[in-house]
């Protein structure tokens, strides 16, 4: 595959920012490594980063860029900082980037599918809230979504983040500036309570079982079935940690294709 680190500037942000992009190409020659090309522009999965980590952390830390080769796809991961991919109140507008900006820039700059059954969101912890987030409020944008140890309670009622680490003592402040999120378009329960469940994208999610995260996904999973939203919640042993995202995001990878096989079929 090929790997750029995209350098470029932000009209939402108002700053210079950056993405890491897989792309497809075929080879046979390289040694333990199969890439492969279809005949039109290729699919592409959105992988969103956690709140920790930067737009280079997926393929620093697992082996994406060799579970994607095989398939065809192309990976986009772009650079949010801590902002949980919201609207700041003091600081970026990184959900108008994140929703509207970064796709019309992808298209813009790299030949990949803009159909709807070809685009995929997938990410861990701050991202697979991130990736649910986004399929929710653009179900036609996405033919599936994946969530690997979600902060999927993040914005909803009894869930705070204000004491997860010393550093974000204001980041509730920051994001929100002071106004609960329980309720608005940034809390998943009401967005999926609000949802039609016949135009949604495909959802999935996974969990470790010791992960501090699992409160918040089978919350998400209760306010799924209650609103009649089909979820394929997966919980498996396993911690908050690169060892699980590695592993499971050749589930999520291997799911996604066998939708995609299913449709067309």
């Amino acid at each position: 595959m090929a790997h750029l680190r995209c350098e470029f500037f932000s009209e939402t942000l108002a700053l210079s920012t950056s993405m890491t992009v897989l792309l497809p190409q075929p080879s046979s020659g390289q040694i333990g490594m199969v890439g492969a090309t279809g005949d039109g522009p290729p699919p592409v999965l959105y992988l969103l980063h956690g709140l920790s980590d930067d737009d280079t952390i997926w393929l620093r830390r697992t082996s994406i860029e060799r579970y994607a080769a095989p398939l065809g796809l192309a990976v986009v991961m772009p650079q949010v900082h801590r902002s949980f991919y919201t609207d700041e109140a003091y600081g970026g507008r990184f959900w108008t980037f994140l929703s509207e900006e970064l796709p019309a820039l992808v298209h813009r700059f790299f030949r990949v599918s803009e159909r709807r059954e070809d685009t995929y969101v997938a990410g861990l912890s701050m991202g697979g809230y991130g990736a649910f987030r986004w399929a929710l409020s653009r179900p036609k944008r996405f033919a599936a979504a994946a969530s690997l140890s979600g902060a999927l309670g993040f914005g909803s009622v009894g869930r705070d983040f204000t004491d997860a680490n010393p550093a974000d003592l204001h980041l509730m402040t920051r994001i929100s500036g002071g106004t609960p999120l329980a309720g608005s378009t940034a809390d998943l329960t009401k967005l999926v309570a609000d949802a039609d469940p016949a135009t949604l994208p495909a959802l999935q999610s996974w969990c470790g079982t010791e992960d501090f995260l699992l409160g918040h996904n089978r919350d998400f999973e209760r306010a799924c079935v209650d609103a009649g939203v089909r979820l394929e919640p997966h919980y498996v042993p396993g911690e908050h940690e690169w060892g699980f995202w590695d592993r499971h995001i050749q589930d999520v990878l291997a799911w996604m294709w066998g939708l995609r096989t299913a449709g067309s079929a």
